[in-house]
């Protein structure tokens, strides 16, 4: 029997570019926006959180943009995507909103994306957020499955643990301790080269 396609499903914070939010904690001295996914597993929490602090100090949805516009891609995150898009099919799947992504994905070449969507009133304020789909990178993992793909999803946080648990390989990239304390099931990578190992030993099966 033939073998079935690899497909590498992958988070983005953290993952393949910095976190965003930490950016703008530092670039405007707001300690309390450091907070991400390794942090807080609820990631409705986490963002009314954010949410509130944006309202608090005025901060617009351009002003998270500029920020974002001097970011660059995690060191040796571009050679990782480009040894993988000639080999194998892959997506970004991403609890980050279009509205902050677009810089990110030219830099990365337009890999394809799933993710959110910010609501922004008139005055460029972002009042809300909305989910494309509750749950979404477990259910895309589940569809790939069934598009009879063998999957591997890798992730950094509380948030991808679902994905990498319905994947066929989950790989825990740069974890927090405490992630990688509660999902010890996981294998680690701290480098693009054990990723590219882990796949293709995985693939050889």
């Amino acid at each position: 029997m033939a073998k079935r396609p690899v497909l590498v499903a992958m988070d983005l914070e953290g993952v393949l570019v910095p976190e965003v939010w930490i950016s703008v904690a530092e670039k405007t001295g707001i300690p309390e926006l450091r907070l991400t996914t390794r942090d807080i597993s609820d990631y409705d929490q986490l963002m009314k959180h954010r949410l509130g602090i944006l309202h608090e100090h005025r901060l617009s949805l351009r002003d998270i943009q500029d920020v974002i516009d001097t970011m660059e891609p995690l060191p040796g995150a571009l050679e990782y995507m480009d040894w993988l898009r000639e080999r194998y099919q892959n997506v970004i799947l991403s609890d980050t909103f279009y509205e902050f992504a677009s810089p990110f994905m030219r830099k990365l070449g337009w890999p394809t994306l799933f993710c959110n969507s910010l609501q922004v009133a008139g005055d460029g304020q972002v009042v809300g957020y909305r989910m494309r789909l509750q749950d979404g990178k477990r259910h895309a993992t589940l569809g790939f499955k069934q598009l009879n793909f063998d999957v591997v999803a890798m992730g950094d946080s509380y948030n991808d643990t679902a994905m990498l648990a319905e994947a066929d390989l989950g790989i825990l990239f740069r974890p927090s301790d405490n992630v990688r304390r509660e999902f010890p099931q996981f294998p680690v990578a701290m480098e693009y080269r054990t990723v590219i190992d882990l796949i293709q030993e995985f693939a050889a099966r």
